[in-house]
């Protein structure tokens, strides 16, 4: 089930509000993760077990570390277990068969490879128990000894399909005293209506021209061609994944829960660090706080914190998927924060903005390819064919039927990605009168009127982070 169908929008979610707030606040958490569990095994019943493992086993952790407290060693032990058997879940779902297939090359061996689908969810719900487990062994954060309400944390629907990755610190009072009122519920409608439009209405259309790029034979592919699929592909990674971002806060301010915000108009930034600091806001803050500050951070000279970025963004590409195309691309980022620090952040300090969002731009476009090919030589070949290498036609008739048909919408996906509309919105929102401010709502049903209606005649609705 995914929060872009019918079945979320019309059946799932209307029934779960309605039960949610019929019952006493006493109730409400139970409610929460009976419902949880529900979107978590409509398409997968059986992996529901690999949840709930996770979840009573860190609820105990988390219990140890706290009884032990006094005793380091113990609790150093539980923390290690901790990390050990939580990450080797995650190693032997999302991993093993790359694993395998790299020692089968290596050593010319014949192990059986086994096709595991990856559990929905499992990056994200690992990172947070994992979470949990280290700030209570660090003692940021009180133990939590409702099982009920450590649940609801684990497997909240809202964000358990593609994140944000959120913290335990970030919630753990609202798991046990939130705000539920009319006002919260109406802006998280709003967040989710826009996140359904991002998607569907946005990345959905123009993922179908990346898709038709991608299947043309590369020898026939022209330059234009290449880039106006690439950049039809950057922009249908970030809407497809901002909206469901969107929806996932949306989702949680109906339910009285305020998510980080994942993404804040990436594509408008100067510099390879500053995107960074803007793309999927809750993973490079979990990195950052999990990874990069115990490796020692900028503490220890530029050698080791330029030996700690190489780690992280090496952790942060296999974070994404079993593939060295993924490696690489994470290594490939690391490696341009790395020349930023040592000279070209202080090198663009005079140089016009323009020049700096088209660098950044580049780069993120070039990572993209990367990125989205799991076949490295291939992908190779798409970025020669993108900068004009092998005797390439620059514009061939493929390409002007793909500029002409999809001008309009390239032009609706450049401003939609900058804060152009929220700002004009904003405005337009504080020279309304009463009797105005009715067009906002019906504003909001117009678009719901639309993605429904998409979803409706529409096959076509990929999301692209589950495979992660």
């Amino acid at each position: 089930m995914v929060f872009s169908s019918l079945l979320f929008i019309f059946v799932f979610l209307p029934i779960t509000i309605l039960i949610y707030y019929i019952v006493p606040k006493s109730l409400r958490n139970l409610v929460f993760l009976v419902a949880s569990l529900i979107f978590y095994a409509w398409g997968e019943p059986i992996y529901i077990l690999i949840m709930l493992f996770s979840t009573v086993f860190d609820y105990a952790n988390g219990l140890a570390i706290d009884k032990y407290r006094e005793r380091k060693s113990i609790t150093r032990a539980i923390l290690i277990n901790s990390l050990v058997v939580n990450l080797g879940i995650l190693a032997f779902f999302k991993y093993s068969g790359f694993i395998i297939s790299n020692i089968n090359g290596l050593l010319n061996l014949n192990i059986a490879l086994r096709n595991l689908p990856l559990p929905l969810g499992i990056s994200f719900y690992t990172f947070q128990t994992l979470s949990y487990t280290i700030d209570v062994y660090l003692d940021k954060v009180e133990v939590q000894r409702n099982i009920i309400s450590f649940g609801t944390y684990v497997t909240m629907f809202p964000q358990l399909v593609a994140g944000p990755i959120v913290r335990y610190t970030e919630i753990a009072k609202e798991l046990d005293e939130r705000v539920e009122n009319l006002n919260l519920f109406g802006e998280g409608a709003e967040l989710f209506i826009i996140g359904l439009s991002k998607k569907v209405l946005l990345a959905n259309n123009i993922g179908l021209l990346w898709d038709t790029v991608k299947a043309t034979p590369m020898v026939e592919v022209s330059i234009l061609s290449a880039w106006l699929g690439i950049l039809a592909f950057t922009f249908q990674i970030y809407f497809d994944f901002s909206g469901y971002s969107d929806m996932a806060l949306g989702l949680g301010k109906m339910f009285g829960f305020n998510f980080i915000k994942n993404f804040d108009y990436p594509y408008t930034s100067k510099s390879v660090t500053e995107f960074w600091r803007r793309w999927h806001i809750s993973l490079g803050s979990w990195f950052r706080e999990y990874v990069y500050i115990p490796l020692g951070g900028n503490r220890n000279g530029k050698l080791k914190q330029y030996r700690n970025l190489i780690i992280v963004w090496f952790l942060t590409g296999l974070w994404h998927g079993a593939n060295w195309n993924f490696i690489l691309w994470g290594l490939y980022y690391g490696a341009f924060l790395i020349v930023e620090k040592m000279f070209l952040l202080k090198w663009f300090e005079n140089k016009p903005n323009f020049i700096k969002r088209l660098y950044t731009i580049v780069v993120v476009i070039v990572g993209w390819v990367l990125f989205e090919f799991e076949n490295l030589p291939l992908g190779l070949t798409f970025v020669k064919t993108m900068f004009g290498f092998g005797k390439k036609t620059l514009i061939d008739d493929d390409a002007i039927y793909y500029l002409y048909t999809n001008v309009l919408l390239f032009v609706i996906l450049i401003i939609s990605s900058t804060p152009i509309i929220k700002r004009l919105f904003i405005r337009l929102k504080e020279k309304m009168n009463i009797g105005e401010s009715i067009l906002i709502p019906i504003a909001y049903m117009f678009l719901m009127f639309l993605c429904t209606a998409y979803l409706v005649n529409e096959t076509y609705n990929p999301f692209l982070y589950f495979r992660f």
